[in-house]
């Protein structure tokens, strides 16, 4: 009996020792990890009717700890461009389609640097790559509003963390997209 009760007690005591390090490791662990965003976080500028569903959509695609800048489409842009409307291209039998659309729009309308509006000269257009490799050329018009691609802004300097949203009354996408992409005359009459 005394054989079985030395066995009991050095594994016993292993155990506890075995026990207390892992919540010691626990512990540190829990206080050494970065703070986990819960959800959605609000875009630091007066949020608007511009913005819309889709627009957030395409902020929230982007990390928000790297230096971003997204030429946004307004909610209006999205309906009048590309057809997108919150009420039936956000059901669950269109979202496939909506989620790929807003990601191509997505690609083509963000600068993985910040642009800011008075960082662009008035009378010079400055170019830049967007993520997907189209060339954006952004200006400045005569009443000094953001010009990208011939699409004026609606709103400017917008930001999200590190994302600098500005907000364009067009949807900016080369012409095979365009084509792609465009409201069919005969659904809107």
């Amino acid at each position: 009996m005394r054989k079985g009760r030395l066995f009991n007690r050095p594994i016993a005591i292993i155990l506890i020792l075995v026990s207390i390090c892992c919540m010691i490791v626990m512990i540190m662990s829990m206080l050494n990890l970065p703070e986990i965003p819960t959800g959605h976080s609000e875009i630091e500028y007066q949020q608007s009717s511009e913005v819309g569903k889709f627009g957030e959509m395409m902020v929230e695609m982007l990390p928000t700890d790297l230096a971003f800048t997204v030429f946004v489409p307004s909610e209006k842009a999205f309906e009048r461009d590309l057809g997108l409307r919150a009420n039936h291209s956000l059901s669950p039998e269109e979202w496939d389609n909506t989620y790929a659309t807003v990601s191509r729009v997505l690609g083509f309308s963000a600068v993985p640097r910040k642009i800011h509006s008075d960082s662009i000269p008035p009378g010079e257009a400055k170019s830049f790559d967007s993520i997907s490799g189209f060339e954006l050329y952004v200006s400045k018009d005569l009443e000094g509003e953001l010009v990208v691609n011939g699409v004026r802004s609606k709103r400017v300097d917008g930001k999200k963390e590190e994302v600098v949203v500005h907000v364009m009354d067009g949807v900016i996408m080369d012409a095979q997209f365009e084509q792609s992409v465009r409201p069919d005359a005969d659904e809107q009459d």
